[in-house]
């Protein structure tokens, strides 16, 4: 299972630094594009726009899988240990169950819904660029239930 959380992690990761360096590139190119060709280019200000999107949403899956996001813990900090295991499994639970139902099952909608709306400047299918929700709900999910079997794990150990 670690192998796989490691494996995870470096394609995510991989995806991300392409994505930042196509954004970089395509973002460079429309600024040569309209101030020194003066001639804009639209198709790479959409680019930019859906490559930042995905880029944002595989980020965030990564930064969850590494549990390394933003938390509040202060509260939680006052329980003992046990209770802030069950806590944070709890919370683990919540996300997945969010990341299930909203990012993949209501990605899953919106991206068919989307399938015959096309892009103005690419010409592309929407669909193609709302998957990026139930791609990144199903690796959160998949996260999330890596990170409950580590804290039920935490959890027998202390026990």
């Amino acid at each position: 299972m670690e192998n796989l959380k490691k494996y995870m992690d470096k394609v995510i990761m991989g995806i991300c630094v392409v994505l930042f360096i196509f954004m970089l590139i395509m973002g460079s190119y429309q600024i040569i594009s309209r101030y020194i060709l003066k001639d804009p280019s639209t198709i790479s200000e959409e680019l930019v726009t859906y490559s930042f999107t995905w880029m944002s949403m595989f980020a965030g899956a990564y930064v969850f899988g590494k549990r390394e996001h933003m938390s509040m813990v202060f509260f939680v900090e006052k329980y003992s240990k046990k209770v802030q295991l069950n806590l944070a499994i709890l919370s683990e639970i919540v996300i997945l169950l969010f990341s299930f139902g909203v990012l993949v099952c209501g990605g899953k909608a919106i991206t068919e819904l989307t399938l015959t709306q096309t892009s103005p400047a690419l010409r592309v299918s929407m669909g193609y660029i709302y998957s990026v929700l139930p791609t990144c709900g199903v690796i959160i999910s998949i996260y999330s239930i890596f990170n409950i079997i580590e804290l039920l794990k935490r959890i027998k150990e202390e026990a």
